[in-house]
């Protein structure tokens, strides 16, 4: 229980009601989630790149969905939506205008590829598709090359965000790698 009752054991809690600075932010407790960001900071200790590190992964520890011959395909360890994908290439290269025309080629047919998958596994009914070049741009991870593929929702939660200030996942990312690996077309 908080200082004004309310008990904390609850899954959404009123932040003003919390010792701090009130600052208008719904809380979502996912205790869960601890296990992904441990293992993001885990896996980007040392190497400098996760995209680098998770191709020496198994593809359950990397998050990955597919293999290709110069780009792969995994999931956000910190996904907008569930079944946010990205595709990197294998090779550590910074922006879109330094990788090579086999690398834009197969980043493009596994974005086409990975649309029609989170289409069946996830009957979203649209995305969003980019890249953020260098940290200016908001990349996440500057140095190596990735494009976000993020399912929506005619449905979603698009003002749980933006007014609750608060984002809900209703899936694991394992078993959202699953289903997305699974259905991933051989070849």
């Amino acid at each position: 229980m908080t200082a004004h009752g309310e008990d904390l054991g609850s899954a959404l809690v009123d932040a003003s009601t919390l010792a701090g600075v009130p600052d208008a932010f719904q809380r979502l407790w996912t205790p869960h989630r601890m296990a992904y960001i441990t293992a993001g900071a885990d896996v980007n200790r040392g190497s400098g790149c996760p995209f680098c590190v998770a191709p020496e992964l198994s593809d359950p520890e990397g998050l990955i969905v597919h293999r290709g011959r110069t780009a792969y395909v995994l999931l956000n360890l910190f996904p907008y939506n569930s079944g946010h994908l990205l595709v990197c290439p294998y090779r550590h290269v910074p922006t879109y205008d330094l990788a090579t025309s086999e690398e834009t080629a197969e980043i493009a047919q596994l974005t086409q590829t990975a649309m029609r998958v989170l289409r069946t596994v996830s009957r979203c009914d649209g995305f969003n598709i980019g890249m953020n070049q260098g940290a200016v741009a908001g990349a996440g991870v500057d140095e190596h090359l990735h494009q976000h593929i993020v399912p929506r929702w005619s449905t979603d939660a698009n003002f749980f965000p933006i007014i609750a200030r608060t984002k809900a996942l209703p899936q694991l990312l394992g078993d959202v790698r699953e289903a997305v690996a699974s259905a991933w077309p051989a070849g």
